[in-house]
């Protein structure tokens, strides 16, 4: 897919009360094995999305997203999902899958409160994380 100007991500935004959720589809032509330190180090989240003052990489293990806030990792299968959930920031649901013989999909949730996010915040996000693949 590198060179191809299809769009590689897709995203859907919904609100039940104040709560929103936002869901995304991104692939990636790289496998997994290389998709996935961007998704659970504190420098590979940093390459793209925020910086990271803690991230200790277990399932109840502390996690200080920049300025978005402190929590902890809610959910964590080494390769497949890393979930961080934080104080003020919400919910960052990452869910890494194979796709074709050497691509990645990824399936990405970040479920929050009020009017933290938007739907072209995070395509920009997800454009520096593809184009860091590169």
């Amino acid at each position: 897919m590198a060179g191809s100007t299809e769009p590689r991500e897709h995203g859907t935004s919904q609100a039940h009360g104040r709560t929103h959720i936002l869901h995304f589809l991104v692939r990636l032509a790289k496998p997994t094995e290389q998709v996935w330190p961007r998704l659970s180090t504190a420098e590979g989240l940093a390459a793209w999305f925020t910086p990271v003052d803690v991230l200790q990489p277990r399932l109840g293990g502390t996690v200080t997203l920049g300025d978005l806030g402190t929590g902890s990792v809610t959910a964590w299968d080494v390769d497949r999902v890393a979930e961080y959930t934080v104080e003020g920031g919400g919910r960052f649901r990452f869910h890494l899958e194979r796709d074709g013989e050497s691509g990645s999909a990824l399936r990405f949730t970040h479920e929050f409160r009020g009017e933290v996010e938007t739907e072209e915040r995070w395509r920009t996000r997800f454009e520096r994380l593809i184009h860091s693949m590169e």
